[in-house]
């Protein structure tokens, strides 16, 4: 609410300018940012091209150690500012150019088709920030001064939540509400009872409550297809997981919509390729793996030399996981006739993100992965490259490398989604992991607002009314 994104992107994957006027490019390398004009920061402070560069320079300096960096990565320059070794010896980018006031040129490393899709709200490291940012970056991680629809009225305190207020001099589309008080919960079955009682407008649903959240909120339930995906990782380095017939076989015992049916309460989308719909150009229906064929699974694990021994599906306990892992173990051991399927919690996150990092499960695995831009690029880099930042699909191959490349240097939409649409269709031969589920955005609220929307960047809270 603080900030206004360069670009955006709709339900329908159509991008639409915010604080960008333009962002182009004729070789996918070399880009123009021209900005609007007349635009202030929450201090009356002008948003300039300059703002955007001290910005980026900031965040990819390494030693700042700023939470955003790596989302500047691709930017010419980002090396020498993030050495292996020693300090950096210049701290700006070298493919970032002010222009003028309100034009940016940015040449990144190598051609990137996506890069406009990577300007939209969830990558911050893309915002601007004001020089009163830097004369005192304590007292603006407490109290932000951003460019966007709302302010801040007091610095945020630990626990106690905050209001932020309309900004009347915001330039984009004015908000429909004149504040917002967001409250802080160490629980979110609480947060789920408040919105109940009317007590708190709009609330994050829980998952424990996926299953009875229609039928507490009905039409006051919101939910979009998030960009991201709900997956088993599996122990390629294992050689009883070697055979793609067993693993595809894995996948087609699991009956996904019962699945989704029962413990999501039909929130969740049983996922039919690697790439959520949400993402833009991604196809569907590419899977056929994950199609629930117990008959075909038999056959497949038959042909694979069959199963013996244990069967373990590992996750982190604590996140709510234990009646979806389960209930996937049930149906696993029942439709594939194994003796010993078992779902395994670890005692936390940290022991679980342990035993990925260290390759040391013997069984398949949780796994997700939410994209902060949507666009196929995130996802099949992210899982299925060597430079990705999910260690869990223990997987690469020279041939995907070569048809996200394509993608990435494609300088029109159009060959770029087929690339990485060809990209996943590539991986799925291989089949090393096992889609579960496209993920859901799932919001709830009270009679007392109107005009709540989810989309590609979370609940835009901007469009929210109060009615009375």
């Amino acid at each position: 609410m603080l900030f206004a994104p360069l670009v955006k992107v709709d339900q329908q994957g159509k991008v639409s300018y915010v604080q960008a006027q333009s962002v182009t490019s004729t070789d996918a390398r070399h880009w123009t940012i021209k900005l609007r004009s007349g635009w202030t920061f929450h201090n009356g402070e002008p948003v300039t091209a300059q703002s955007y560069a001290d910005a980026w320079n900031a965040t990819a300096y390494g030693p700042n150690g700023w939470a955003a960096n790596g989302q500047l990565a691709g930017i010419e320059g980002y090396a020498a500012l993030n050495p292996a070794k020693g300090k950096p010896k210049t701290t700006t980018l070298s493919g970032v150019k002010v222009v003028d006031a309100t034009t940016l040129k940015v040449t990144l490393s190598s051609p990137d088709s996506q890069f406009p899709l990577q300007l939209t709200p969830n990558q911050t490291g893309f915002y601007p920030m004001p020089k009163a940012a830097f004369k005192d970056p304590k007292a603006y991680d407490k109290k932000p001064i951003g460019d966007g629809p709302f302010k801040m009225t007091s610095a945020w305190t630990a626990d106690k939540g905050t209001t932020v207020t309309g900004y009347a001099a915001y330039k984009g589309t004015k908000p429909k509400s004149s504040a917002i008080t967001f409250k802080s919960y160490t629980d979110l079955n609480t947060a789920y009872t408040d919105a109940l009682a009317g007590n708190t407008d709009i609330i994050s649903v829980p998952v424990s409550k996926y299953g009875q959240a229609k039928a507490d909120f009905g039409d006051r339930l919101y939910t979009y297809e998030a960009p991201s995906l709900e997956f088993m990782g599996l122990p390629l380095y294992d050689k009883r997981f070697e055979d793609v017939r067993l693993r595809k076989a894995l996948s087609m015992a699991i009956n996904r919509s019962a699945v989704n049916k029962a413990i999501y309460g039909g929130l969740f989308t049983p996922a039919t390729s690697l790439t959520p719909p949400s993402e833009v150009g991604a196809e569907t229906g590419l899977c056929d793996a994950c199609a629930y064929d117990p008959a075909a699974a038999k056959k497949l694990l038959a042909e694979a030399g069959g199963w013996s021994g244990e069967l373990t599906i590992t996750y982190p306990g604590g996140l709510g996981l234990d009646e979806l892992y389960k209930a996937v173990a049930n149906q696993i051991r029942q439709n594939l006739d194994l003796s010993d399927v078992k779902a395994e919690p670890t005692a936390d996150w940290a022991e679980f993100s342990e035993k990925v990092i260290g390759k040391k499960n013997s069984g398949m695995t949780h796994a997700h992965w939410g994209a902060l831009y949507p666009s196929m690029q995130s996802t099949l880099r992210g899982i299925f490259t060597k430079a990705g930042g999910c260690a869990c699909s223990n997987y690469s191959a020279t041939g995907v490398d070569t048809l996200l490349r394509q993608g990435d240097r494609a300088t029109d939409a159009a060959s770029a989604r087929r690339f990485y649409n060809d990209a996943q269709k590539r991986i799925l031969q291989d089949f090393p992991v096992i889609p579960l589920f496209y993920g859901s955005y799932v919001y709830a609220g009270t009679d007392r607002v109107t005009g709540v929307t989810v989309g590609p960047a979370d609940v835009e809270l901007s469009k929210v009314s109060v009615v009375g």
